[in-house]
């Protein structure tokens, strides 16, 4: 048979793979920095606490299998739930707040006509046992680091709030049908429909025009007083307090050119309750990640406690560097180390990576063989065994000069790029 990779999974090879690891690297010094400490949870969920968790969604999105005991489970389709039942599990009985971090592969079932992806590599935090705006500000703020550290130049992170929606709906006086209808077209982002719901008679006049302009209000703070004008004619003044304190913090810590209020964001999640961020970047048509405040999630597993947390999709975190021209440059072999006697070239290599070098063997390769494994591998150097000594080859396969002891640091350009050391 010939092996195949399942629809809408992928194999990462060497040099991608290494750009992806120094990205997490970077990402996972930012959260550390600011006290985010790593967990690692099971690939796999029982079905009913991820619909517990994450509701209607979960049903044609994930991974559903069986385990020999008849147990229904499903691989997660994000991470916010799994951390959730961490903490109010295994740590329910710890002093909070916990802040967590974590990378982990994620998975979401497609239809195969659609030719989506079907597994997905997260990097987030979540920060449980605290809430309100200076809560939230560290969220954010903490995205906006995460996002300079993977490298990108240009990005944006959106803010808003499922609290303005939830406060319409209550005050539309419309009913309950109406408004699902109002959460299902905000959950896909359908402004078309949602106008077409303003404008149904039983909504109040003053919360019909506030449900048709707020999704298009963005800026700053005068974004925030725009709504804030729409709201309080609905009597619902008091949905932008938040908001608007966390906007306050992180405008006063410089980052206004990073951070836009945007009450367009819908996250499709059921479970978010305040504020809601998404990361863009330009021309990429699709958010880098997002997050939010979801205080009842883990009310649902018996342990109620604020929470706040994003994810970024490394994936589009790497497409939108390589449009940005900010692909990490990672380091490749320092040198191919070759020779006819194995103990001699082990031995070689050993004290070559004690001094910092990234060696690959090459045992009984020698002359121009061991300068064409050496280009072949994009080696900065090809070294030969030759006695005691370790010497550099130039280009044409020719001993030149002995590496000097004690050993020196590993290169600084690579070896075809200087055309050998001579």
């Amino acid at each position: 048979m010939r092996p195949v990779t399942p629809r809408g999974f992928r194999d990462v090879l060497f040099q991608e793979a290494a750009e992806r690891e120094a990205v997490l690297s970077a990402i996972g010094v930012v959260f550390g920095a600011w006290g985010y400490a790593p967990v690692e949870t099971p690939v796999v969920e029982e079905y009913t606490v991820l619909a517990a968790g994450v509701g209607s969604a979960v049903d044609g999105t994930a991974f559903r299998l069986f385990d020999l005991d008849g147990n229904l489970l499903a691989l997660r389709p994000e991470m916010t739930v799994p951390i959730a039942r961490v903490a109010a599990s295994r740590l329910a009985e710890e002093p909070g707040p916990h802040r967590v971090s974590y990378v982990a592969p994620v998975f979401r079932e497609h239809a195969s006509l659609r030719g989506q992806a079907r597994q997905f590599t997260q990097a987030g935090i979540e920060l449980v046992g605290t809430g309100g705006p200076e809560a939230d500000a560290e969220v954010v703020a903490l995205a906006v680091e995460a996002l300079e550290a993977a490298g990108l130049e240009s990005y944006m992170v959106g803010i808003g709030t499922a609290e303005v929606l939830r406060d319409l709906i209550d005050a539309s006086q419309a009913g309950e049908d109406w408004g699902a209808a109002v959460i299902a077209a905000a959950h896909e982002r359908n402004l078309v429909e949602l106008d077409r719901l303003a404008a149904v008679p039983d909504v109040r006049p003053e919360v019909a025009r506030a449900l048709a302009t707020a999704p298009r209000i963005r800026g700053g703070a005068e974004a925030l007083e725009a709504a804030q004008a729409l709201l309080v004619a609905c009597g619902c003044g008091a949905a932008l307090r938040s908001l608007r304190e966390t906007y306050r913090v992180l405008e006063g810590l410089g980052y206004a050119d990073r951070v836009t209020v945007d009450f367009g964001i819908m996250r499709s999640f059921d479970y978010y309750t305040g504020f809601v961020l998404e990361a863009y970047a330009p021309g990429l048509g699709l958010p880098l990640g997002g997050g939010g405040r979801y205080d009842r999630l883990l009310a649902s597993f018996g342990a109620p406690a604020p929470a706040a947390g994003f994810a970024l999709g490394l994936e589009r975190v790497m497409i939108a560097l390589a449009e940005q021209g900010r692909t990490p440059t990672v380091r490749g072999l320092d040198a191919v180390v070759g020779g006819e006697d194995a103990v001699a070239v082990f031995s070689a290599a050993r004290a070559l990576r004690a001094a910092g070098w990234r060696v690959l063997l090459a045992v009984g390769h020698s002359g121009l063989e061991l300068v064409r494994e050496a280009e072949r591998r994009e080696a900065a150097e090809a070294l030969i065994v030759e006695g005691e000594a370790i010497v550099r080859l130039d280009r044409a396969g020719e001993l030149a000069v002995p590496l000097e002891r004690p050993l020196p640091g590993p290169p600084g350009a690579t070896w075809a790029r200087k055309g050998g050391a001579r």
